[in-house]
């Protein structure tokens, strides 16, 4: 069988610039009418108004990363969970970021004050970037990617802080009782108590029981210690037991005396502590009968003070006057 010869086929091919439709109002020659450019700078302004929107939506939202500079933001914007120190971890995030960068920017909020942002979280990698920059003068050091935050309140804030640190390192038990005492000073929360249970809401009852313990070697012993983050729940739980039986200027004679240079060091002379017999407990204070029928017994005991009131003459009436005459103290 012959084969069959393929021959082109000539016909009107449309040309390209035929099927693509023109605009409204442009003419053949590829000129605008008026109305058109209108349209279009009007479509123009639309669009850059609705990135601007975006964009600031974003901001107040948290979701952009910005670019600030190191002195416009307030460390000291909450009370640290974290306590300063200069550590292996600490050394080893300069060395990352002074070869890679930062990759996890911190959260910030913005401020009334001389400083127009308030540090929530990323301390460590705010410091690590205020000592590089001061080490190398290098411009790439000189800001910190960061997000903005709003938080509904100051506890807000707070807890946001310490589920940061909790979830990127973790805090030693005394400096969760620390941001809870501390946070409780200023005013935060309204108990100790209520603090552990805000900021710690996640944990187990008997972890919360074990911060709770550690916040009487904070009251006790904040300015004694000189490695109080690195303390090993074990021996802190053992410190505690000393601390109650009035063993507190024992303790801290024995660190001024020694004056440990590491945390090995110090968690040494606490463990030699712990091994020597405790004190023995103080015997009661003798009651003092301050009114017909009422005995007074006091006792003060590092930051804790005990005043109970016995006998046949309390009464609930004297209770609430009690109450009264201690609400009305000058704490001055």
């Amino acid at each position: 069988m012959a084969r069959r010869r393929l021959t082109a086929v000539e016909q009107d091919v449309p040309r390209a610039e035929h099927l693509i439709p023109r605009p409204e109002g442009m003419s053949r020659g590829g000129t605008s009418a008026p109305i058109a450019r209108i349209a279009a700078d009007a479509a123009g302004t639309a669009a850059a108004e609705e990135l601007a929107r975006a964009l600031e939506t974003a901001r107040e939202t948290g979701h952009l990363v910005l670019d600030l500079g190191l002195d416009e933001i307030a460390s000291d914007h909450l009370t640290r969970d974290r306590l300063p120190a200069e550590d292996e971890e600490m050394a080893g995030l300069r060395e990352s970021l002074r070869a890679h960068g930062q990759r996890m920017p911190i959260e910030v909020t913005p401020l009334q004050g001389a400083l127009p942002y308030g540090l929530i979280s990323g301390w460590r990698r705010l410091a690590a970037l205020r000592a590089l920059h001061a080490e190398t003068g290098e411009a790439r050091f000189a800001t910190v990617q960061a997000l903005v935050r709003r938080p509904e309140s100051a506890e807000a804030a707070y807890v946001a802080m310490v589920e940061e640190n909790e979830i990127r390192v973790g805090l030693s038990h005394y400096e969760r009782a620390r941001v809870a005492a501390l946070a409780t000073r200023r005013g935060i929360f309204p108990t100790e108590k209520a603090a552990l249970l805000a900021l710690f809401a996640n944990a187990s009852r008997a972890k919360r029981s074990r911060i709770r313990a550690f916040l009487e070697i904070f009251h006790a012993l904040d300015g004694v210690l000189r490695f109080p983050a690195h303390l090993p729940e074990r021996l802190g739980l053992k410190l505690v037991d000393q601390l109650r039986a009035g063993g507190r200027a024992r303790i801290a004679g024995e660190i001024a005396r020694a004056d440990p240079q590491t945390p090995e060091a110090e968690a040494e002379i606490l463990e030699g502590l712990m091994r020597r017999p405790a004190p023995a407990p103080r015997p009661a204070p003798p009651a003092e009968e301050i009114l017909p029928g009422v005995a007074l017994v006091s006792r003060l005991g590092g930051r804790t003070l005990t005043l109970k009131l016995q006998g046949p003459g309390v009464t609930p009436e004297l209770h609430e006057t009690v109450r009264a005459v201690l609400a009305g103290l000058d704490p001055r």
